[in-house]
């Protein structure tokens, strides 16, 4: 019978762990670790952020270019002159049209009725007139007999005037009366293309009330429609290139026409057209197009995930290179491009700026500025 080792029965035990350590000497390392971690706590604040920067690129710049579409340059809106009810409409939308040519007719009995009562008036007019006549010229007679005073003929002559007048009106009347009836049908002013139609048989219309759109024969020109932070960097006359989708690469000659006034009260953009100055553009009505501002001086673009703003004013990182801590810098920028956006003002060509994590930085932090290639930037002695 084996005999139990009492000698070692009251020695302690140590349970062993995983990694063949006791499990005691495993909890001194982990209590060291712990301890060391909240030493490198109070270390964080001092250490220096990798930052990845750039520099502006002037590749961008050159123009900027809106889209459009090729328009007539003059479209006239077409109106009856009276009012009516629409019986008849001639064209349809995209009709070629000649100068004369009817479009539209309203009802003419009510402008009929109206030139038969002109006609009337004037024959009641030309009555009392006569009469008025007849009766000066035989007052005239007992005058000169001094049958009569002065005051009675004067009084009579006074009368003829009026009736005179009276005739005049009447007959101006009639005029207008004979215009309208011609009014009741609509007549194309110009050769052209119908543009639009705003009316249908059976609609009541008002005198001025636009009826067709028409794009006269002529001159063509481009329509594009400008922000409002675009408008003020473009002047009348200003020389463009135009360049038409249906043949890429070919640009015209073009000179800003004409610029809205005020913005749209929907788009909140200006209306402004393009007028070409080459000689032969192939140009259709409704073609689509692109219009190119070029740009004076040297114009940059920087990363859109450069730029940030603070209550609606965009800034940017700036290293200084002197001692490669951050600048908040304030820019000008102008309209968004897809992945780039354009600086106007607030940077140099040799300034090195925060491309990424922008909102990780704060004022005067100490970076360590790197490329794209994760290369540290070398200021050499604080230039760019």
């Amino acid at each position: 019978m084996t005999r139990r080792n009492r000698s070692t029965s009251h020695l302690p035990t140590h349970r062993v762990g995983a990694s063949g350590l006791p499990l005691l000497f495993l909890g001194a390392l982990l209590a060291s670790a712990l301890g060391g971690c909240s030493g490198d706590a109070a270390t964080t604040e001092h250490t220096i952020s990798t930052a990845l920067v750039v520099q502006p690129d002037s590749t961008h710049a050159g123009h900027d270019s809106f889209a459009g579409e090729v328009r007539a340059r003059y479209e006239p809106d077409l109106a009856f002159q009276v009012g009516g009810k629409v019986i008849e409409r001639l064209v349809e939308v995209g009709d070629r049209v000649e100068k004369g040519q009817p479009l539209a007719r309203i009802d003419p009995r009510d402008v009929r009725l109206r030139l038969d009562a002109s006609r009337a008036r004037v024959a009641a007019a030309k009555a009392d007139h006569d009469l008025a006549l007849s009766e000066q010229k035989r007052y005239q007679t007992l005058l000169e007999r001094k049958v009569i005073s002065q005051s009675q003929y004067d009084s009579v002559s006074s009368q003829l005037e009026a009736a005179a007048a009276q005739l005049r009106q009447a007959r101006a009347d009639l005029e207008v009366a004979r215009n309208q009836a011609g009014y009741a049908e609509l007549r194309a002013p110009r050769n052209g293309v119908i543009m639009s139609r705003q009316v249908e048989v059976g609609q009541v219309v008002a005198a001025g009330q636009t009826v067709f759109t028409l794009a006269a024969d002529g001159d063509r020109e481009v329509l594009i429609h400008l922000p409002e932070n675009r408008v003020n960097q473009v002047s009348l006359q200003q020389d463009v290139k135009v360049e038409l989708w249906s043949r890429p690469g070919d640009h015209y000659d073009g000179r800003v026409r004409e610029i809205a006034p005020s913005a749209d009260p929907q788009l909140r953009t200006y209306a402004t057209r393009v007028a070409f100055t080459s000689g032969d553009v192939p140009a259709d009505l409704g073609q689509s197009a692109r219009v190119f501002f070029p740009q004076g001086g040297t114009r940059m673009s920087i990363p859109l995930s450069a730029l940030t703003a603070e209550d609606g004013a965009p800034y940017v990182w700036k290293v200084n290179p002197a001692d490669q801590t951050l600048v908040k810098t304030p820019v000008r920028v102008g309209p968004y491009q897809e992945d780039q956006v354009p600086v106007l003002a607030g940077l140099q060509a040799g300034d090195w700026i925060v491309a990424a994590g922008t909102q990780l930085f704060r004022e005067g932090q100490t970076v360590k500025p790197v490329d794209r290639r994760n290369r540290q930037v070398d200021f050499g002695d604080g230039g760019h």
